[in-house]
């Protein structure tokens, strides 16, 4: 089941990346969003962006750097410093990894890390084009991240750790790249009731950003198992399910945003 899920989440994002993303590829919305109001599955680029980035955020970003596949804005909860190492998990098109760019400064420098190839084509050139020489992407997977021992000061992502088979080694690996005291910033969905294994095994609610979620409470132990401490999981009260599904409620999926620290 593992590989199966990899393979249709990189097969679905690959179409994605390849034609401009959107919330209409496939039989189901691709978005991952935290709201559907406005257009588009993630409210578009508009001032009242539900997932919280600024209308001057959201402006300065190369064009197709944003696909509306998030569920949150995790450059808003993460205390970047000029000068700062930021490393994204599941960095898409960039749009995370520009918004730090911009944060930490030319001294800075921004790594991000996708697993699909196209993806990350599509990251680079958005690069180019807005002329990001404090970023670059790294083509890996984030239960196995191309970057050494703490060297990193601080981890975002962005609705993506969910779409992970086994999400334990993916925190294990946060905690060993994070320098000490080092913080793991995460926007993502998390279960408040029990998903059913035949959702949890459908590869189109789980590559939806819906059924790999997890409840609160695991999400906890497996932060604390990887070493991380000052967890912190709070369910954002402005965020409907993902707009991924249809009927999203029956699954009890919500976007929250999710803060831990390596220990100085």
């Amino acid at each position: 089941m593992e590989e199966a899920a990899r393979s249709h989440v990189r097969e679905r994002y690959g179409k994605i990346a390849t034609t401009g993303g959107g919330c209409s590829t496939g039989s189901a919305s691709t978005g991952c969003c935290g709201g559907a109001s406005g257009g588009g599955c993630c409210g578009g680029a508009g001032t009242e962006d539900p997932l919280g980035y600024t209308a001057e955020q959201l402006s300065s970003l190369p064009e197709g750097a944003n696909l509306g596949l998030g569920c949150g804005n995790p450059t808003a909860l993460a205390s970047m410093r000029r000068g700062q190492v930021i490393l994204d998990l599941g960095s898409g098109a960039g749009i995370d990894c520009f918004l730090a760019a911009k944060r930490v400064g030319s001294t800075g420098r921004v790594i991000g890390v996708d697993m699909t190839p196209e993806m990350i084509r599509k990251a680079r050139a958005n690069a180019r084009t807005g002329g990001y020489e404090n970023v670059e992407f790294r083509l890996g997977e984030i239960e196995h991240l191309p970057a050494a021992d703490r060297s990193v000061d601080v981890i975002i992502s962005n609705c993506v750790i969910n779409l992970a088979p086994d999400k334990a080694p993916v925190y294990r690996e946060a905690f060993r790249v994070l320098r000490p005291g080092g913080r793991l910033v995460v926007s993502d969905v998390v279960a408040t009731r029990p998903i059913s294994r035949k959702d949890r095994e459908n590869p189109e609610l789980w590559s939806s950003c819906s059924s790999g979620a997890l409840p609160e409470k695991e999400i906890r132990s497996l932060l604390r198992e990887a070493g991380f401490r000052a967890i912190r999981v709070d369910l954002r009260a402005d965020a409907a399910a993902p707009a991924s599904l249809e009927g999203p409620a029956s699954l009890g999926v919500y976007a929250a945003d999710i803060r831990a620290t390596r220990p100085g």
